[in-house]
């Protein structure tokens, strides 16, 4: 079979459903690829990983009409944040300032939504979207472009011409890597481990990043009394903690935080990741642009992945829509450099900020461990650092 569209997305993940949801009403035909079944788009497993989301994401998804359909009681909100260095007692505080840039009144860093709770939200957003056609349990096997339309091959045999392809297949994305898009990849040779954890002190709704020597932990708060935990190490030593019993992982995680939380209960299933950071060069090519992970994946540090995609699909899709309601290619060369242009200055120092202060941070030499305490004094005593990192969380 060979089917006709305006754009081809491939990867029904959150990015890419955000950015078919930017187009609903439009008039441009869009065909999805995605390798999961409906089932499984409709109702995502647990992950294990929590999604960090600022304000200004909040505001895109509720533009989106995704925000709305989050259980409220999976919308958890970050008071507070802390950093922690070692086995000093010293921490660097980030507190919710009263206002954010637009002088409104907030009460909260940012919000903290599972994973799979965003996935299927997104999915619900877009049912009954007449402007999609699905190919679903289907994976792209060959993709190209020339000057009038890009092409897909699908694992079934069909074919699928678009004047635009969008990538938002994850950060191992074959289409980036068959569209020849290059990549910097940064294997930082450790795993993360996410599973959650009650406890009996309340948490105070204070995420909590403890550079410990060996491996760091995140405690992001949910309820006053569940934390996930995000323990990330190195992937020789990854085995030792997946096979402990929950009662012993719970107590390893209680003796880290010095047992602050007092006792602790392990209560979700514990998820594995390999910790890979991928930035494209250039986020398209001809008749081909990248948006989400397929254009940056962050290492989780900084909590910043899933907001950069938001900002990715928000900005193509923008400029797609004017340049339709213009009578004009969305696939023109000159549209797909604005995009890059505007998404490489959100993504290309975050980035590399962030694999910086991953590498200081998790170097245990007498030195490194010096400059980290002092990096960490340095920035609380710099109001206007502390300030600048806050209104990245709160627009």
């Amino acid at each position: 079979m060979q089917e006709q569209t305006d754009i081809i997305v491939v990867g029904a993940g959150p990015a890419g459903l955000a950015f078919c949801r930017a187009l609903a009403g439009s008039p441009l035909n869009i065909s999805v690829v995605e390798v999961h079944p409906p089932e499984v788009l409709a109702d995502p497993p647990y992950d294990g990983r929590e999604i960090a989301l600022t304000h200004p994401s909040k505001a895109i998804l509720e533009n989106l009409g995704i925000w709305q359909r989050f259980p409220a009681d999976e919308v958890h909100y970050l008071r507070a944040a802390s950093v922690l260095n070692g086995d000093s007692p010293f921490r660097l505080h980030f507190p919710v300032p009263t206002q954010n840039s637009h002088r409104q009144a907030i009460d909260t860093l940012g919000y903290l939504v599972p994973n799979h709770i965003i996935r299927r939200a997104a999915y619900e957003a877009v049912q009954g979207q007449e402007n999609l056609r699905w190919h679903t349990g289907r994976r792209v096997v060959a993709c190209q472009s020339d000057a009038a339309s890009a092409q897909v091959t699908l694992d079934n045999g069909d074919t699928i011409s678009g004047k635009l392809l969008v990538a938002a297949d994850s950060r191992f994305s074959f289409i980036r890597r068959t569209m020849g898009i290059a990549a910097d990849t940064h294997e930082f040779g450790r795993n993360v481990l996410v599973f959650r954890l009650e406890h009996e002190l309340s948490n105070d709704h204070t995420a909590s990043e403890c550079f410990f020597y060996g491996s760091t932990l995140a405690l992001l708060p949910l309820t006053d009394h569940l934390t996930n935990c995000v323990v990330t190490l190195d992937s020789r030593k990854a085995p030792e903690l997946l096979a402990m019993d929950g009662e012993t992982l719970a107590n390893h995680i209680a003796a880290q935080v010095g047992h602050r939380y007092g006792a602790m209960k392990l209560v979700s299933s514990v998820h594995d990741y390999p910790l890979v950071g991928v930035h494209a060069r250039r986020f398209y090519t001809n008749r081909c642009a990248l948006i989400g992970d397929a254009a940056c994946g962050m290492h989780p540090v900084t909590a910043h992945g899933y907001n950069l995609g938001l900002q990715s699909q928000e900005i193509l899709s923008r400029l797609i829509l004017r340049q339709a309601g213009q009578g004009r290619d969305i696939g023109d060369p000159a549209l797909l450099a604005a995009y890059d242009r505007r998404h490489q200055l959100n993504t290309r120092p975050l980035y590399h900020g962030t694999n910086a202060i991953v590498k200081l941070f998790t170097r245990e030499t007498p030195s490194a461990k010096i400059l980290r305490h002092g990096v960490l004094r340095l920035s609380q005593a710099l109001p206007p650092l502390k300030h600048l990192i806050t209104r990245q969380l709160t627009g």
